[in-house]
C-alpha cells in the first residue's frame, strides 16, 4: 500500500516522475559490475555429456550450476539435500597457471586439474574390467 494514486491500465510511474537521466555508456560500463564467469556452449555441452551418462548409470541424480564472480561451477549430487559428490569449476584466474578446468570431490581435494575440458572430464571415464565366470 502506498501513498500514490493507483496507475491506469498501461501507465507507470517512471513517466510520471519526468526525470530522465543521460547516461554516458562508457561510464556506465566502467561502474557496471563485472558479469559472471560462465560456462560456453561446448563447455556445457561435455559437462551434461557426462552428466547423462552417470545419470544412466544411476550413480547422479541432480546438478547445480552456479556463476559467480571469479568462478563457475557444476556441482552433481546422489541426492539434492547432501552435498555435491563433484564440483567441475572454471577458473579464468589459473588458466595461465595449472588450467582453468578442476574436478574436485566431496572432501575438497582436486582430482584432476588442466586447461582442456575434455582432457579433465576424463576423471570419470570408467577402467573397463574382466570379468571371468
Amino acid at each position: 500500500m502506498t501513498d500514490q494514486p493507483d496507475l491506469r491500465r498501461g501507465d507507470s510511474r517512471a513517466a510520471e516522475s519526468g526525470s530522465s537521466v543521460v547516461v554516458d555508456i562508457k561510464e556506465y560500463k566502467q561502474t557496471k559490475d563485472a558479469l559472471p564467469v560462465t560456462f560456453h556452449r561446448r563447455e556445457l555441452d561435455a559437462i551434461l555429456w557426462i552428466y547423462g551418462r552417470m545419470v544412466g548409470e544411476g550413480e547422479w541424480r541432480d546438478y547445480a550450476i552456479d556463476h559467480l564472480k571469479d568462478m563457475a561451477v557444476f556441482s552433481v549430487f546422489k541426492r539434492s539435500g547432501e552435498m555435491p559428490l563433484f564440483r567441475i569449476e572454471k577458473n579464468p584466474k589459473l588458466a595461465a597457471k595449472q588450467g582453468a578446468y578442476s574436478v574436485v570431490n566431496t572432501h575438497g581435494m582436486i582430482l584432476k586439474r588442466g586447461h582442456d575440458l575434455q582432457q579433465v572430464l576424463k576423471v570419470f571415464n570408467k577402467s573397463l574390467k574382466l570379468v571371468e565366470k
